[in-house]
This record gives structure tokens, sequence and C-alpha cells, in this order.
């Protein structure tokens, strides 16, 4: 039996039936849970999904939307592009697609976002087209079943890959006669890598392409595949300043581009300047000043640590009023409508926890 056929009856026994996204073909909510899932587990996935849906239900009303909205909803689940692609991409569905996504993987990868992978992925769910998908699951199931050398990430052994992804394809006549066909097998190579074909520990007895996988029969599913090659990732600081008063938090909203780019997060100054220069800096008067303890944060090309100031603007200052396009004064109580980076959400949340960012009126 094929290696499709066996994925596809293993899937529809065997395989995963009842995330928030499946068992529709709607191409906008497909769409949107392959966005999220590009380089993040399912698990983490599922309450923005859900919550993304209800704030934004099709792709008009998330098209129609604030850049800051889009953000605010996206905050926390990282790789920030993917959420400015997402809303381009809407926009781009509404204004040259007439709200309609196209029908096939050519035509969807043309949208800003969406990658080769992505755009059969969608396909094959949503219209059924026999295309080829290569996420990082079924990178891992084909270099294992193929003894694949090299790594992955690399472009020589991505084409190899590629090609065989394409070879294996369910056949002309299965698709034929089988309307859910492609649709099973696309999941099914992701349930397999998400399941059973692990990066460690693989559950291969369990595995419905056991027989014919040259990585079990030669010993090697821990060795393949090929590990990427690390690099040592360099170390960055910064200062955030946490000014606040009258129960308002200064904020700056980042460039588009760049980390967090079009998040709103806390003012920067240079780990080099005293508390009194960083505040001088940022054109702030405080009327007192505190030290935070200094904490790390890993992005996948570096290491930040990030070390927070507290600075206390008197409550009556007029400081509180001023405003810019980059920078505004927010109350304590809408920081939860905004777009902010992860560590800077859980910083601010652990100093209104303590109730350190509470005007102190005498």
């Amino acid at each position: 039996m094929r290696l499709a056929n066996r994925v596809i009856a293993w899937q529809r026994t065997h395989g995963r039936h009842d995330l928030p996204w499946q068992n529709t073909r709607d191409p906008y909510r497909v769409w949107l849970s392959e966005i999220m899932l590009q380089q993040t587990q399912v698990s983490a996935v599922i309450e923005y999904y859900q919550r993304f849906l209800k704030h934004f239900p099709d792709v008009e009303k998330l098209a129609l939307a604030t850049p800051e909205a889009v953000m605010a909803q996206w905050a926390g689940l990282g790789y920030y592009a993917r959420a400015r692609n997402l809303h381009a991409c809407a926009k781009r569905v509404m204004t040259e697609w007439n709200g309609s996504f196209p029908g096939d993987a050519a035509g969807l990868a043309t949208l800003p976002g969406i990658g080769p992978s992505t755009a059969a992925a969608i396909a094959s769910f949503c219209f059924g087209e026999r295309a080829a998908i290569l996420d990082g699951n079924v990178k891992r199931v084909f270099a294992r079943y193929f003894a694949v050398e090299g790594d992955p990430t690399q472009r020589a052994t991505e084409i190899q890959l590629w090609q065989l992804a394409r070879e294996q394809l369910p056949s002309v006549k299965t698709c034929t006669t089988d309307p859910e066909a492609m649709a099973r097998y696309t999941q099914g190579q992701m349930d397999l890598g998400a399941t059973l074909c692990t990066r460690s520990r693989p559950r291969c007895a369990e595995c419905p392409i056991e027989k014919g996988c040259l990585a079990r029969s030669t010993g090697r599913t821990e060795e393949l595949p090929w590990p990427r090659q690390r690099k040592v990732l360099p170390e960055r600081t910064t200062g955030m300043m946490v000014a606040y008063g009258d129960n308002h938090v200064l904020l700056e909203q980042r460039p588009d581009t760049g980390i967090w780019g079009g998040l709103w997060s806390l003012p920067e100054f240079k780990t080099s300047d005293t508390p009194e220069q960083a505040c001088h800096s940022l054109g702030l008067q405080s009327q007192t000043l505190q030290t935070l303890t200094p904490f790390l944060h890993v992005f996948t090309h570096y290491r930040l640590t990030i070390s927070p100031l507290l600075a206390q603007v008197p409550p009556n200052s007029d400081q509180l009023s001023t405003t810019s396009n980059q920078r505004r004064w927010v109350h304590v109580e809408q920081l939860d409508t905004l777009g902010l980076p992860a560590p800077v959400r859980k910083l601010l949340e652990g100093l209104r926890a303590d109730q350190l960012l509470q005007s102190r009126r005498e």
C-alpha cells in the first residue's frame, strides 16, 4: 500500500479531529490557523485562535480593523511579522479578490505571508487540491522515512524533501474516488509528526508507516533528521522606563519593522545611563526613581537582558497630558486593550499586582 494511503487510513481512525479549526472548508478559518501555527505549538495557538475569531469573525472585519486592534489580539503569540502580513493579506483579499480567497495554491501563494507549504495546506483542506506541504513535522517524517541526510533547514536538503513530498502525494485516482483524501493526507502528515514521529522518543510501534521507514530499520530514529546547527546567541541589553502617575503608564509604539514591530512597549534607554540621565533622555521629570531587578528574554536570534526603571511622575504634572504619534499615556485599566510584547505585559502585570503603578496621592 502506498505511503499516502496508509497515512489517510490512519488519520481517519487515529488522527486529530477536534481542533477548533478542523471540520471546516472556510478558507478564512483555515488560513488563520495555518498562519498562527507557523513556528508555534497547537496548545499555544488554540486560545489565540478562538479569541481572534471573536473579534474578527471574517476576512472583511479583519481587513477593516486598525493595525493596533490586530496587534492587540496577536500580542504574546510572537513572530509579529505574521500579524502584519495577516492584516495585509486580508486587505488584498478584499480589494483584489472581491472578498474571497483564491481557489488554488498558486493564487494563495501570491498573498502576503502565505508561502508554498501554507498555500498547499489551505488548498488541500478547503478545495481538495492535490498539493504537497512541507512544514517542520513533515520534514521530520520524510527525513526519517527516507533516511535523508543533511540539515532540513538548508536549501539543498529542503529541495530533496520537497521532491519526496510531491512524489508521495495520493494518486489522482485516489483523490478522484475519495474527495476527502487530500485533506486527510495533509492532516495525517501533520498529526504523525506532532503525535508519533516526534523529535525525541518517537512512538514507532504505533506508526502506520513503520514498515518501510529507513530510520526505523537502521536504528537511526534519534539521529535523523540532522539537528539544526546551533549558534551561540549574541547578548544584548536595554533599559526600559516604567514611567507612571495618576494610574497612567507611558508607552511608546515600536516601528513596524524589527522586533515587536507595531506593538506598544516601554520607552527604552541606554543601560550605561544613570537613572537621572535616563529620565532626562526621555524628557521626564520624576518624583521618585526605583531600579528594578533585570530579567532575561530570549529571542530566536539573540538574548536580551532588560533592566527596568520605575519612575513616578507627580499626579498633577503637565507631563501626563503630553502625547505624540509614538508615545502616549495609557490608563492601567486599558493596558489589556493594546498589543504589548509578552515580557512587557508580564512586567506591567506584576507591577499592577504589587500596586506599584498606582498614583500616591497623600
